[in-house]
């Protein structure tokens, strides 16, 4: 076990798992920050905390707040699973259409059946549209 120092209270004792999750996130907030061009003194003052803290969050030493992820996702102009590394959740489906169920079988086909079932697809569209 080591010890992590939670924002404004004493350090507390993490697993090995949480440690690495912890570096981890820090690691994931450092490259979406620098993506966006900014700097750690300007998501602290976001925060609402100093830049010693904040760099804290970015190296691991200390647990980041779950109330500071929205506002740091919007800073960072990206989602909450973004931040946590998680990936975004496809919308509920209902039951698989016939249309998606035909491209599935037309995966399972040889690439020269696959072009034909492309090229008729192509010519539809491409009649609707006129």
């Amino acid at each position: 076990m080591q010890l992590i120092k939670l924002s404004g209270t004493a350090a507390v004792a993490i697993s090995p798992e949480e440690r690495t999750f912890f570096m981890d996130l820090g690691a994931r907030i450092a490259q979406l920050r620098k993506a966006q061009g900014i700097t750690q003194t300007q998501v602290a003052e976001t925060l609402g905390t100093s830049q010693q803290t904040y760099n804290s969050y970015e190296t691991g030493r200390r647990r980041i707040p779950v109330s500071a992820l929205p506002v740091l996702a919007r800073q960072l102009k990206v989602s909450v699973e973004d931040i946590l590394g998680e990936p975004a959740r496809p919308p509920k489906r209902g039951p698989t259409s016939k249309l998606q169920r035909q491209l599935d079988q037309i995966r399972q086909m040889p690439r020269n059946k696959q072009r034909l079932a492309s090229d008729m697809l192509d010519a539809i569209i491409q009649q609707q549209a006129s």
